[in-house]
């Protein structure tokens, strides 16, 4: 069995190559793959592209600021069950990808204000993070059980690539 480090590693690898960026062993700052450059997503819903080829999504101010902090303590949140992981302490990890991350972190994010600025695309990628994110918390209850991480890594996958689909589509205006 490979080492857990190894696997989580490998997973968030997998993740970002799913999207079309290299891992950061690769390049220092994730790259899009050949032939995705200033590619639209499908549902930019007439609105301006970024210089970089996003679609801008304006907010009011305080709700971008808002929603800027969510998504930074969604990074904290993913570090944090990262290094749980890393000790094979799967219960917290799931608490914590629930709580700050899954379906139950919504009313906290204040998630139904936040979706009537978005892009239907972006809403779907958001839900689609937080659904993987509780599914990934139920998938390490099994692991604690069963001691195979691989489903659990496999959820986490799933959430990382909404992430990316939503960052690589998308800037907050």
């Amino acid at each position: 069995m490979k080492p857990i480090k190894a696997l989580v590693a490998a997973a968030l690898g997998t993740a970002l190559a799913g999207f079309g960026y290299a891992t950061f062993a690769q390049h220092q700052h994730a790259t899009p793959a050949a032939g995705t450059e200033g590619r639209q997503p499908a549902s930019h819903e007439g609105r301006a592209a970024a210089p970089d080829g996003r679609v801008l999504v304006k907010f009011p101010d305080a709700l971008r600021v808002h929603t800027m902090s969510n998504m930074r303590d969604h990074m904290l949140a993913l570090s944090q069950i990262v290094d749980a992981l890393a000790q094979e302490r799967f219960d917290e990890a799931g608490k914590i990808a629930e709580k700050r991350l899954g379906m139950t972190s919504l009313i906290a994010h204040g998630a139904s204000e936040a979706a009537k600025y978005m892009p239907k695309g972006m809403q779907d990628a958001g839900t689609a993070m937080h659904h993987g994110a509780s599914r990934f918390a139920l998938a390490l209850q099994e692991t604690s059980i069963t001691s195979d991480l691989k489903p659990a890594l496999a959820a986490l996958s799933q959430t990382t690539q909404a992430c990316v689909a939503c960052h690589a589509g998308y800037r907050l205006q």
